[in-house]
C-alpha cells in the first residue's frame, strides 16, 4: 500500500470518528433543555408558585357560607321540687342528646373579601414574575457553565499541544547542542519553558474539572462532547435604547416590584375595611331528645341577622392601617430602586457584549500577527539571527493569543445570554428550546374555583 493511500484511508477513518462524535455531541440548547425540565431549583420555584395559587381559593372562600354540624350525647341526673319547704321532689335520669346544623353567610364586611381576593391574585402574578426570574437564572447559569467547559477544554488542548511542541523543540535543541550548534543555556531555556508549560497544563486541567462539576450541578449530567456555541445575537435588540424599553416593560424583577405595589395598596384598603360594620346571616336547626325530662323531644329552628359594628379597638386597627401605608411607601421606593438596578444591569450587559465582540476580532488579529512573527523568528533562528529564547517568546505569544481568542469567544456567547436576561427575554421560547414550556395558568385555573378536596391539581 502506498503512503498516499494510507494517508487517504486515515483521513476517511478520522472523518468517520469525527462524524460519529458530532452525532452524539451535546449542544448548548440540548443542555439548557435538560436544565429547564430537570433543575431542582426551578421545579421548587414552580411548586412554590402552585402553593401561592392556593391563596386565591382561600380568599374566595369569604364569599361562601360556613356550615357546621354539631352533636351532643351524655347522662344527666336531675332533681326538682315544687318550691315549697318539705314539698315533693322528683328525680330524673336522662340521656340528653342532640344534633344540629348551623349555616353562616357573610353579607357585608367592608369589602374586605374583595380586597383579599385582589391581594391573592396580585400575589400570584408577582410569584409568576419570580418564576420567570428563576427560569432566567437557571438558563443563564446553564449557558455560562456550558461555555466554561467549552473554554477550559479548548485551553487544555492548547496547553497539551504546546507541551508537545516544546518537547519536540527540546529534542531538537539537545541534538543541536550535541553537535555544538547551541549552548547549554539554550537547552536550559527550553527546559524551563517546558516546566512552566507543565504547570500551566495542570492549572488548566484543574479549572476544567471545576467547570465540569459546576456544569453537572446546573445541567444534571456530566458534560460529554460539548459542541461549540454561537451567541444569540439575532435575538438581541438593535440598540441599547430599545433594550432599556424592553427591560422596563418585561423584566420579571421589575414586574414583581410593580405587583408588590398593587398588593400593598390592596392591603391598605383591606385593613381600613375593618372599620366598617360586618353583617352576617345565620340559620340553624337543632333536634333534641331527653333535654329536660325522660323521653321528651323537641326541635329549634332559627334565622338570625347579625350586625357587628367596631366602636373602639384600643387603636390596634389604626396602627395596622398606618403600618400598611408605610409598607406601601416602601414598596414604591423598592420599585424605583429595582428599575435603576435593571437599567444598570442592561447597560452593563450591553457593554460587556460589545466589548467581547471587539475582543474576538482583536484576538483573531493577534493570532494572525503572532503566527507571522513566529514564522519569521523561526526562519531567522535557522540562520543564527535569532536566539532560542526569541523563538520561545514568539511561540508563547502565539499560544497566549489563541487562549485569548478562546476566552473572548466564551465571553461573547455568555454576554449575549446576559443581555437577554438583563432585558427579561431569556426564556425557553425565545431560545427555541424543544421543551414543553411550563404554563403556570394551567394549575391556577384548575385550582382557582375549587371549594373542596385536598388532592393537588395536576400542574
Amino acid at each position: 500500500m502506498t503512503s498516499m493511500k494510507r494517508v487517504w484511508l486515515a483521513g476517511i477513518a478520522a472523518s468517520a470518528v469525527w462524524a460519529a462524535g458530532l452525532a452524539h455531541a451535546e449542544t448548548i440548547n440540548s443542555a439548557l433543555e435538560r436544565a429547564y425540565v430537570e433543575s431542582p431549583d426551578l421545579n421548587a420555584q414552580r411548586a412554590s408558585l402552585r402553593a401561592t395559587d392556593e391563596q386565591v381559593p382561600r380568599a374566595r372562600s369569604g364569599y361562601l357560607p360556613r356550615v357546621n354540624a354539631s352533636t351532643q350525647l351524655g347522662k344527666a341526673d336531675s332533681t326538682f321540687n315544687a318550691g315549697i319547704l318539705g314539698g315533693p321532689t322528683s328525680d330524673y335520669n336522662t340521656t340528653p342528646r342532640s344534633v344540629g346544623v348551623t349555616v353562616t353567610q357573610n353579607l357585608y364586611n367592608g369589602d374586605r373579601t374583595n380586597k383579599q381576593v385582589e391581594t391573592a391574585e396580585k400575589g400570584v402574578l408577582a410569584a409568576r414574575a419570580g418564576l420567570r426570574w428563576a427560569e432566567q437564572q437557571v438558563l443563564l447559569n446553564g449557558a455560562t457553565q456550558y461555555m466554561n467547559v467549552v473554554r477550559d477544554e479548548a485551553v487544555v488542548k492548547l496547553r497539551t499541544a504546546n507541551i508537545d511542541v516544546l518537547q519536540e523543540q527540546l529534542r531538537q535543541t539537545k541534538d543541536r547542542f550535541n553537535v555544538g550548534e547551541v549552548t547549554r543555556t539554550d537547552v536550559a531555556q527550553v527546559e524551563a519553558q517546558l516546566a512552566s508549560a507543565d504547570a500551566d497544563l495542570s492549572s488548566a486541567e484543574a479549572n476544567l474539572e471545576s467547570s465540569k462539576a459546576n456544569y453537572q450541578q446546573i445541567i444534571g449530567i456530566a458534560p460529554t462532547q460539548l459542541a461549540a456555541a454561537e451567541p444569540v445575537a439575532k435575538r438581541l435588540p438593535a440598540a441599547i435604547d430599545n433594550a432599556f424599553k424592553i427591560a422596563d416593560a418585561e423584566h420579571p424583577q421589575l414586574l414583581s416590584a410593580r405587583f408588590n405595589i398593587e398588593i400593598a395598596e390592596a392591603q391598605v384598603r383591606l385593613v381600613e375595611g375593618e372599620f366598617q360594620p360586618t353583617v352576617d346571616l345565620q340559620g340553624s336547626a337543632t333536634q333534641q331528645w331527653d333535654s329536660k325530662y325522660p323521653d321528651d323531644m323537641g326541635h329549634d329552628f332559627r334565622l338570625l341577622g347579625q350586625i357587628s359594628v367596631p366602636l373602639y379597638d384600643a387603636g390596634e386597627i389604626s396602627a395596622r392601617a398606618r403600618a400598611a401605608k408605610e409598607t406601601l411607601g416602601q414598596r414604591r421606593l423598592e420599585a424605583a430602586s429595582t428599575r435603576d438596578q435593571v437599567r444598570s444591569g442592561v447597560a452593563a450587559a450591553w457593554s460587556q457584549y460589545q466589548t467581547a465582540v471587539a475582543r474576538v476580532k482583536s484576538a483573531k488579529a493577534q493570532i494572525d500577527a503572532a503566527t507571522i512573527a513566529l514564522n519569521g523568528v523561526q526562519e531567522e533562528a535557522k540562520v543564527g539571527q535569532r536566539t532560542t529564547l526569541d523563538v520561545l517568546i514568539s511561540d508563547q505569544d502565539l499560544l497566549s493569543a489563541r487562549v485569548n481568542l478562546v476566552t473572548a469567544d466564551r465571553d461573547r456567547v455568555v454576554s449575549s445570554y446576559q443581555v437577554l436576561s438583563a432585558i427579561g427575554r431569556l426564556s425557553a421560547d425565545t431560545l427555541g428550546l424543544h421543551v414543553k414550556a411550563y404554563q403556570p395558568n394551567t394549575h391556577y385555573e384548575a385550582t382557582r374555583g375549587r371549594i373542596s378536596g385536598t388532592d393537588t391539581a395536576t400542574p
